[in-house]
């Protein structure tokens, strides 16, 4: 089974409870996000769990291919998600210590979509 059939209770073997009634609209759905295979999830529902630091080491990687594949079309009229672009670009210092391959691709990828 590919990591991208499979939801973040699957990848990191935790299933959260469900949310309080009187909880957030934000905190119901991250709970449900983390249900959904995450080959599944749109830009700015990657956003959304990325910004709250949920399932970063499937997701961040996820989500610098899918803004890698807008800057290569870009030339071509493509199109990217700011929202997604920010929660990638706005992950503390220690998240891409953890992952240089991978920060230097963003940092590869943001120049990119810059020029």
């Amino acid at each position: 089974m590919s990591v991208h059939s499979r939801s973040l209770e699957q990848l990191d073997g935790q299933r959260w409870p469900d949310p309080p009634e009187d909880t957030t609209v934000m905190v119901k759905n991250v709970h449900e996000l983390r249900r959904r295979p995450i080959g599944t999830l749109e830009p700015h529902e990657l956003a959304r769990l990325i910004c709250q630091d949920v399932g970063l080491p499937w997701l961040l990687p996820l989500a610098v291919d899918i803004l890698r594949d807008a800057a290569l079309r870009q030339g071509s009229g493509g199109w990217y998600d700011g929202d997604l672009l920010y929660a990638v670009a706005s992950r503390k210092p220690e998240v891409w210590a953890d992952a240089p391959d991978l920060a230097r691709m963003f940092k590869e990828t943001a120049a990119m979509l810059e020029g």
